[in-house]
């Protein structure tokens, strides 16, 4: 499996198919593996992966923290995520490419897309992440991974990370960093002896600074609304994909075509088929 380092991280990649560059930011929240694309919810039942790679270069890749890619402490924002996705375009050689972010990856996406505007052709914004629902479940999560710290210190961190293969999202308390203890001995040694008082700072900025709002987090609508990129909204409908924060970036976005469908409406036959003819419109300007 190819592997890039980008800004001293490993990420984990897989390209599929054969045709413009497609940058596929991975749902699952917290938890946004590559493997989320065909095994989580609504992904596995519409299977884009089957579909897409027909026509377009589909880059999917571990979020840093998640799956086989690396990670480092620190404060994390939107803008950390922003550059792995540059970073692997450029380590592949593209310019410009399409950006398709399902879930919370649609927040690294639209604040790709304000950072870099002239990289992207255009944009997917699937099941778009927001809604109080969406904060107070996040926050909470934050919260609890913070109990455990404060009981166990960063060692019994170490400790429940290893004794499970659940992500942050899944296990609050193992926190965001459990995938890279599991997979890299040396991050594990160095975290358990991480100063515990300048971690718990960290930890309460990354839910601040990621979680801020009851809609749909990651660009500020200022920015949004100056962009002049062409958009394609898909909604969600339940806790963590408040249909508000889909219509939140309609609004925000000039021109964006808002697909308003019911979730339970969005099947493997009309999903990626409306994404491709999306795509196919765009591709002038790839």
């Amino acid at each position: 499996m190819p592997v890039a380092i980008i800004n001293g991280i490993k990420t984990n990649y897989e390209v599929h198919g054969d045709g413009p560059p497609l940058l596929m930011y991975s749902p699952g929240g917290f938890d946004a593996s590559m493997d989320k694309w065909a095994d989580l919810g609504v992904y596995a039942r519409i299977k884009l992966l089957e579909h897409l790679p027909k026509k377009y270069s589909c880059i999917v890749f571990d979020r840093r923290e998640t799956g086989l890619s690396g990670g480092r402490v620190e404060r994390i924002s939107w803008d950390h995520y922003v550059e792995q996705g540059k970073g692997l375009l450029d380590h592949l050689g593209h310019k410009r490419a399409h950006l398709l972010g399902g879930c919370m990856g649609v927040c690294p996406v639209t604040a790709f897309a304000v950072k870099y505007p002239a990289t992207v052709s255009s944009l997917v914004l699937f099941w778009p992440v927001g809604g109080a629902g969406f904060r107070i479940r996040a926050h909470a999560r934050f919260a609890r991974h913070l109990a455990l710290v404060e009981q166990q210190g960063l060692a019994g961190v170490v400790e429940a990370a290893k004794k499970s293969t659940a992500g942050f999202g899944k296990e609050p308390q193992v926190g965001p960093w459990a995938p890279v203890i599991r997979s890299d001995a040396a991050f594990a040694e160095a975290y358990a002896k991480f100063n515990v008082e300048h971690y718990k700072l960290i930890i309460e900025g990354m839910s601040q600074t990621l979680i801020d709002r009851d809609t749909a987090p990651g660009a500020e609508p200022e920015d949004l609304m100056r962009l002049n990129i062409p958009t394609l909204i898909i909604p969600g409908k339940d806790i963590a994909h408040a249909t508000s924060a889909a219509r939140y970036l309609e609004e925000c976005i000039s021109g964006a075509d808002y697909w308003d469908i019911p979730p339970a409406e969005q099947t493997e036959a009309n999903t990626p088929a409306r994404i491709t003819d999306f795509l196919d419109k765009h591709n002038s300007r790839v």
